[in-house]
């Protein structure tokens, strides 16, 4: 059976009015996903990434790596599965298009 979201899927022009500072992009290296009461909490974060860097060399290296590092939380979106779901769409058509550039470069 097909998808029910793409048989009624209707493309219709959205314009986001940005407030405060929303307009203004932020970094984020960092993501992790949790689930609570039916909606997706997505967390962005910012980790320094020369610690970052310490952290993958030591464990490369077989040294001990902390068991926590302290990062900065940038964003929390939390959205309806349903959104997700279409943002999980609309990510997969990105990377393939990210994918097939770059195969056809020379």
């Amino acid at each position: 059976m097909g998808d029910p979201i793409a048989k009624s899927a209707v493309t219709v022009n959205v314009n986001l009015a940005p407030i405060d500072h929303s307009d203004q992009p932020v970094i984020a290296n960092y993501s992790t996903v949790g689930i609570a009461q039916g909606l997706a909490y997505l967390d962005f974060g910012f980790l320094e990434p020369a610690h970052l860097a310490g952290v993958v060399s030591n464990a490369q290296n077989g040294q001990a790596v902390p068991d926590t590092m302290n990062g900065t939380l940038v964003v929390r979106v939390a959205m309806g599965l349903d959104v997700v779901q279409r943002l999980h769409q609309q990510l997969q058509q990105v990377l393939v298009g990210v994918s097939c550039k770059q195969t056809a470069k020379p």
